[in-house]
Parts: C-alpha cells; sequence; structure tokens
C-alpha cells in the first residue's frame, strides 16, 4: 500500500471554508485505478493544519493518477477557488510505503 499526506496551513477562520470544498470535492480521485480511501484530517489543537491523507494499492498507481488528465483538472479547479486566501496556499507533500500492518 501507498500513503500520500497533503497538509496544507490556512488561518483558522478560513479553515471551515476549505472543508466545506473538500466535502464537495469532484471525487475524480475515487474513480483512479488503484485508488482506495481519501480522508480529510484537521488538527485538534491547530484547526487552520488540515491534511488529505490518501491510501493507494500501490507507488505506481498513485503515481499513474499523478500524470492523468483528472489530476491536472483537479488542481486547475484549486487555482480558481472563490477566496484569495486559499487561492495561494501551497500543499507540503509526504509519501509513504507502508511497510507493515
Amino acid at each position: 500500500m501507498f500513503v500520500v499526506d497533503s497538509t496544507v496551513v490556512v488561518p483558522d477562520h478560513k479553515a471551515d471554508d476549505l472543508i466545506h470544498i473538500y466535502r464537495n470535492r469532484s471525487k475524480l480521485v475515487d474513480q483512479a485505478e488503484g485508488f482506495l480511501s481519501f480522508q480529510l484530517l484537521q488538527n485538534d489543537r491547530k484547526p487552520g493544519e488540515l491534511t488529505v491523507h490518501m491510501e493507494w494499492e500501490s507507488k505506481q498507481a498513485y503515481l499513474n493518477w499523478a500524470r492523468s488528465e483528472q489530476f491536472k483538472k483537479i488542481h486547475e479547479l484549486e487555482k480558481r477557488y472563490p477566496d484569495e486566501e486559499l487561492q495561494g496556499i501551497v500543499p507540503k507533500v509526504k509519501k509513504y510505503e507502508v511497510v507493515a500492518t
């Protein structure tokens, strides 16, 4: 299994706006071959710190998604957030190979 975590930090007062965006996400990734799950996590001590946690069958499945037209489409939508503060957020991405369960 392969895990990708993408963390952003927004002002605390913008956290609910971003949560709303993710609750209404396109779900294109859900249809990708090898996709297993998506969760949006909120830091319990820092409400403006949000992490998209995705699980994939393999690193190759994730790489196939990351190179796809659907991936590009989703990330183009992010550039058009209605809120300028959210448009400029840059995620910190970490990738992990699951080596034990």
